[in-house]
């Protein structure tokens, strides 16, 4: 690897499994030191022995302010300085009908989904307003800007994910600390295996439904995601900012075929005027 984050210090929320895993990795393959922050004990702690002494697990429950404050205190202790928060931690939450909607589940969903990511970006910036430099990434879905494609607290605690980015990222620009999101599609992992499989441990499974009905011919891999965090982590992307990405083969902006440019339209033609053709 290039090295793009050599010296820096990064946390990642969500970071014992699936998209926050493969994160971690390639913030470390990428030269950084992180933080895997997560409330998945066991996992959390087996990763960090595996990737190494520039890694190292702390519990973190985002849906709580103390427990926000504290990962980044303990980041700043270990290692002293904040470069990168990647605020990934999420949940689906609160299922089924709007009129049924049990209002518990729906609290912890925008606890975890939306509280943590604002709390991640409030204790981040504290730490990072000071040195004038910084990044904070969070994870938003295609819930968030399509209906009908996520549970309804879950696309609404999504869509303020957007929102939030725009607006911090407006605040913190003078500071010298960069705000985005990210958009991922359809990606392998064992939160999406628990949906479309029954089972979060039957990735072969969740990739064969998956890969029923591609955009690119294959489901969207964690690694996909983690490269789009990597590089907006970086100086490669110091001019980014408030910005939005969709890494979804173009789920969101480009779900279907190109159909006027195939079958009897796979020869150029101009329609103009009553159908006239020319």
């Amino acid at each position: 690897m290039s090295g793009r984050m050599d010296g820096r210090v990064a946390i990642v929320t969500g970071g014992a499994s699936g998209i926050g895993a493969a994160s971690v990795r390639r913030f470390l393959d990428e030269g950084a030191t992180v933080v895997i922050a997560d409330v998945q004990e066991e996992p959390g702690r087996a990763l960090a022995a595996e990737l190494g002494e520039r890694a190292s697990y702390a519990h973190c429950d985002v849906s709580t302010e103390d427990s926000v404050a504290g990962l980044v205190d303990t980041a700043v202790e270990r290692h002293g300085r904040l470069d990168v928060m990647f605020a990934n931690a999420g949940i689906m939450g609160a299922l089924g009908p709007i009129a049924k909607s049990r209002i518990e589940d729906v609290d912890a969903t925008f606890a975890v989904n939306l509280r943590g990511v604002l709390l991640s970006m409030k204790h981040a910036a504290r730490v990072m307003q000071p040195r004038r430099s910084g990044c904070i990434l969070a994870t938003s879905s295609p819930a968030g800007v399509m209906g009908g494609v996520g549970p309804h607290a879950y696309s609404a605690a999504k869509a303020g994910v957007i929102g939030l980015v725009q607006s911090v990222a407006a605040e913190l620009r003078p500071h010298g600390i960069r705000v985005n999101a990210i958009i991922p599609g359809a990606i392998l992992s064992a939160m999406t295996a628990d949906l479309v499989a029954g089972d979060p441990g039957d990735l072969a499974g969740a990739s064969t439904k998956l890969t029923s009905s591609p955009l690119v011919g294959r489901p969207g891999a964690p690694e996909d995601v983690a490269a789009a965090a990597a590089f907006l982590a970086c100086d490669d992307a110091a001019f980014v900012t408030g910005s939005t990405f969709r890494i979804d083969a173009g789920y969101t902006c480009a779900p279907g075929e190109s159909p006027f440019a195939a079958g009897q339209w796979s020869e150029p033609v101009g329609v103009y005027e009553a159908g006239r053709r020319g």
